[in-house]
């Protein structure tokens, strides 16, 4: 291993693209990583700058040629993961890492990297907020907000003791002075 890494993670609609890039804003040599996936780009999402999109088939490909650090199904034939490219592009740079991914993940990621890393969870302050937070988007069906929602549940359930922090995001001020203490000592 050649470098540190920084995992954010969260249930959809948490707040952790947020975060991300408040810190991405406040450090240059803090460097994204771009995750694949196979879901449709959403809105005005581009090829290799949110996620590096490909079908389905081409995802099991990469999975069977071991080019992940970690990969998940989070829905059926919607898989996320971490290319082992992408991680050796950012620290030939001499970057740190920084990743927003599902929790799944998260842990994942934790496990493959050890004290290398540093795993942060953002959790709503409520499931009533999550909901309201997923509606305010505009980006998703009432179906798809309640799927959503019974992840979220599920993963915070399964993210449990498995971070090396929880942070809350009820005030989105406080939370990025939280992120910001825990990384700074990280990278200390």
């Amino acid at each position: 291993m050649e470098g540190k890494v920084i995992i954010f993670s969260a249930p959809s609609g948490a707040g952790k693209s947020t975060v991300v890039n408040h810190l991405l804003s406040l450090h240059p040599e803090f460097e994204f990583s771009i995750s694949a996936t196979s879901r449709a780009p959403r809105g005005e999402e581009k090829d290799g700058v949110e996620y590096y999109f490909m079908h389905p088939e081409r995802f099991r490909d990469l999975i069977a040629a071991d080019a992940f650090v970690e990969h998940e199904e989070v829905y059926h034939d919607k898989f996320y993961g971490t290319l082992k490219s992408e991680v050796e592009r950012i620290w030939s740079k001499g970057n740190v890492i920084i990743f927003d991914v599902d929790v799944k993940g998260g842990v994942n990621l934790k496990k493959y990297f050890g004290d290398s890393a540093l795993s942060i969870l953002i959790c709503p302050p409520s499931m009533e907020v999550l909901e309201a937070r997923l509606k305010g988007r505009g980006t998703d069906t009432p179906e798809a907000i309640a799927e959503r929602l019974a992840k979220a549940q599920s993963e915070l359930d399964f993210a449990y003791g498995k971070f090396d922090y929880e942070l809350v995001n009820d005030r989105l001020e406080d939370t990025f002075r939280l992120a910001e203490s825990k990384v700074d000592e990280f990278l200390r």
